[in-house]
């Protein structure tokens, strides 16, 4: 394990006791407790408020029974979680997930994460996440209706404008928002628009949702390169998934001209040479959500079952998947064959041992709570539209997206070099993080 500053040993053993089987959550907490040592050394009186120990204690968690009536007139039932971590700086958000694996430990490590990816935006969002073990896939449309349907019956009385705003995350696009926004209206009778992101364009969505998360995380890589005179332009990408976060990584990487040579889904890989036909892709897994051996027979590209895309050379590696996706081993691969910059498009997607060996090679390494937080910044611009009954064009809100991830960038490399570890991004996500909240935290008494 590694060895925290004595200050901050007690909060992380005191995780470790009251969330028991929690991994996700321990490894999120560990991982920004990591980098905090600096920190309270500097400024003593986070540690004597302990705002540390209640930034490690959600608010707020909510967990309910989820029954409906599937195609065949059969009851089943699933749980519902909503987990408000922390409102310092604004209402709750944070996405929904539906997914099988969906526990309460790993809503509780998604929330935690989204503190700190919230407060790099600089916009007044608070963290928190939610979801489900309900799993859409291979469901009918009308199951999908009823599911969310449940699930906002009991949702609703906790989230609102100014209290939680709920967004989509895996198993969760603009259809189940849809769903979940009418049943929330039809409850309320309150035309709220603002309650729910990730809406339909026309009744009150904003352009760039779909792109913003693999846009955001291509442009902070970019920005990350630039510091060592470096960019995307001739360079090999790999892109680990093909879901909604890695296309739209691939087609800002070859916007900014690097060619994305290989991508994956859970039933292996593919390696193009000649570069992955984004086009071709959205087509065979957005449009016929086929397996991406589909892509790779109509592509004439090679396809590997079961393999490690992280054994593709490549100049730089965007893992978009899962958490825990990139371990020790594929960054010995990605270091061994000269990859030299890696960013986080999902959450968490690197583990502790993957993130020191890209640490002891000198890999630029960006977070997913910076790299892949224009998912979130991108939301907020939605409830900026909503609140002020206005809706903008695509190129104004890339632009605003643009902005954002450059000065999260910023803010990141120069907190990093505040305390004089000039380039570790980890440190410099987490140190201006927490000190946005805990500073909003102190002035707002014990909350």
């Amino acid at each position: 394990m590694t060895r925290l500053d004595s200050a901050l040993e007690p909060i992380y053993d005191q995780v470790l006791q009251r969330n028991p089987g929690e991994t996700e959550f321990h490894q999120a907490v560990l991982e920004v407790l990591d980098s905090l040592g600096p920190v309270v050394r500097k400024h003593p009186a986070y540690g004597d408020a302990r705002v540390i120990a209640r930034l490690c204690e959600p608010e707020r968690q909510i967990i309910f029974r989820v029954p409906w009536v599937d195609d065949k007139g059969r009851i089943e039932i699933f749980r519902g979680f909503r987990v408000e971590f922390n409102s310092a700086l604004g209402p709750y958000k944070g996405g929904l997930r539906f997914h099988p694996s969906v526990l309460l430990g790993t809503v509780k490590f998604l929330g935690f994460e989204q503190i700190f990816k919230n407060a790099l935006t600089g916009l007044p969002i608070g963290g928190a996440k939610g979801g489900s073990d309900f799993d859409p896939k291979d469901r009918s449309d009308m199951e999908i209706m009823r599911f969310c349907q449940s699930f906002m019956t009991e949702l609703y009385r906790h989230i609102g404008e100014y209290t939680d705003v709920p967004a989509g995350d895996i198993g969760v696009g603009g259809r189940e928002i849809g769903y979940l926004f009418g049943q929330y209206k039809r409850i309320t009778n309150r035309y709220e628009s603002a309650v729910l992101t990730g809406k339909g364009i026309g009744w009150g969505g904003s352009q760039v949702r779909r792109e913003a998360t693999g846009y955001g995380t291509a442009v902070f890589v970019e920005e990350m390169l630039r510091t060592k005179g470096g960019s995307f332009d001739g360079e090999k990408v790999v892109v680990s998934g093909s879901g909604n976060v890695a296309i739209y990584a691939m087609e800002k990487v070859h916007q900014l001209g690097g060619t994305v040579v290989a991508c994956s889904d859970s039933s292996g890989y593919v390696y193009d040479e000649r570069g992955i036909d984004v086009e071709l892709l959205k087509d065979v897994k957005e449009v016929r959500r086929a397996r991406i051996s589909q892509y790779a027979e109509e592509r004439g590209a090679r396809f590997v079952a079961g393999g490690s895309i992280w054994d593709v050379p490549c100049r730089v590696a965007l893992p978009c998947a899962t958490q825990n996706e990139l371990d020790g081993a594929g960054a010995l691969a990605l270091v061994r064959n000269g990859c030299v910059a890696v960013g986080e498009g999902a959450n968490m997607p690197t583990t502790p041992e993957a993130v020191q060996v890209f640490r002891e090679a000198g890999v630029l390494f960006a977070p997913g709570k910076a790299a892949n937080a224009g998912g979130v910044a991108t939301s907020a611009l939605e409830m900026q539209q909503n609140a002020s009954r206005d809706s903008w064009s695509f190129e104004h809100t890339e632009g605003r997206l643009e902005e954002i991830m450059r000065g999260i960038h910023e803010r990141c490399a120069a907190t990093a070099d505040e305390y004089d570890v000039p380039g570790n991004y980890v440190l410099g996500a987490n140190a201006a993080a927490f000190v946005q909240v805990a500073e909003a935290m102190l002035a707002q008494g014990v909350i």
